[in-house]
């Protein structure tokens, strides 16, 4: 566990102390991700905090994703399955809000708790966890402001902006770019995948031969961003900022290629989750949020996030 996580559980621990006491063992708590773990470390480090929280908490956790980031419909499947199982609770990171929020109140009216990890749903009553991501992007467009001369050509990979994770990192970037006086060439969408990232940088560069900075909406944009600009022989001369601060990504920072990328708490997201929906299965209520917070991760913190 690095600083960041040590410190946002000592904070969790507060936020859910001295609420209702945690119920029995064999309950089964489902945790519904956007992705596959085996090929995002974000969602990686969310199952194993679920899973090690499980463990301490003496429950039993299923964590299942599509094996496409973002795949509506397979996560409609995998909850609804879930729910006919007779699961205890659920921890839903949702790829669509809208569209998961029927299943969401099948859940709720069946007795089910639920919270959101990651990403708010739509769903009123409902507690989420995670990042403030408008704050997140804005601690991104700071240190580009801080590096970048105004007026310079920047650019902003999004993610998906029908989640509100994707919409307020373009929305806080965007506003903090424009804020410093850089100048947002292109705002486009890798859908949060590296492969994507790296097709859409290459058609900004083309477009824009004087680019100095990108800020990237998660890191897996970001890495696909750098392979773009080192095949363009350009990374020299772009400033690029991701957002998740994955291992990867702390490497590519000690590397000196990815400038900076923000810290947010994946691991928590997942043990807090679990901890949190025990928590209203023990009779007890939760906060509406509960922020996991971001730090900003430059060559001199990068090492705590390997």
């Amino acid at each position: 566990m690095n600083k960041l996580q040590g410190a946002l559980a000592a904070v969790a621990a507060t936020v859910l102390l001295g609420l209702a006491p945690m119920a029995a063992a064999e309950e089964t708590i489902f945790v519904s991700v956007k992705g596959p773990g085996a090929g995002n470390p974000f969602w990686a480090a969310v199952e194993r905090g679920a899973m090690e929280k499980g463990a301490e908490l003496g429950v039993n956790v299923v964590v299942l994703g599509p094996t496409t980031e973002s795949d509506v419909a397979v996560q409609i499947a995998q909850i609804e399955d879930q729910l006919a199982k007779g699961i205890s609770a659920m921890v839903l990171a949702p790829s669509d809000p809208n569209a998961l929020a029927p299943f969401v109140d099948e859940a709720l009216a069946d007795g089910v708790p639920v919270v959101f990890i990651d990403t708010k749903g739509s769903n009123a009553g409902v507690t989420y966890i995670g990042t403030d991501n408008l704050v997140g992007a804005g601690l991104a467009a700071e240190h580009i402001c801080a590096n970048v001369d105004a007026g310079s050509d920047v650019a902003i990979l999004q993610g998906v902006l029908t989640q509100s994770t994707g919409k307020q990192r373009a929305d806080g970037s965007s506003a903090g770019l424009a804020a410093c006086g850089l100048n947002i060439v292109a705002e486009q969408t890798g859908e949060w995948d590296r492969a994507k990232g790296l097709a859409v940088m290459e058609n900004i560069i083309t477009g824009n031969p004087n680019l100095k900075a990108v800020f990237a909406s998660n890191d897996n944009m970001g890495l696909g961003a750098i392979e773009a600009l080192k095949n363009a022989e350009m990374l020299d001369q772009v400033f690029v900022v991701g957002f998740d601060a994955n291992p990867d990504a702390a490497e590519s920072v000690l590397a000196g290629e990815m400038s900076a990328t923000v810290a947010q708490n994946p691991y928590n997201m997942g043990a807090i989750g679990v901890e949190s929906v025990m928590t209203l299965i023990g009779g007890g209520e939760l906060p509406p949020i509960i922020d996991t917070g971001t730090v900003l991760v430059t060559m001199e913190n990068a090492e705590d996030f390997k």
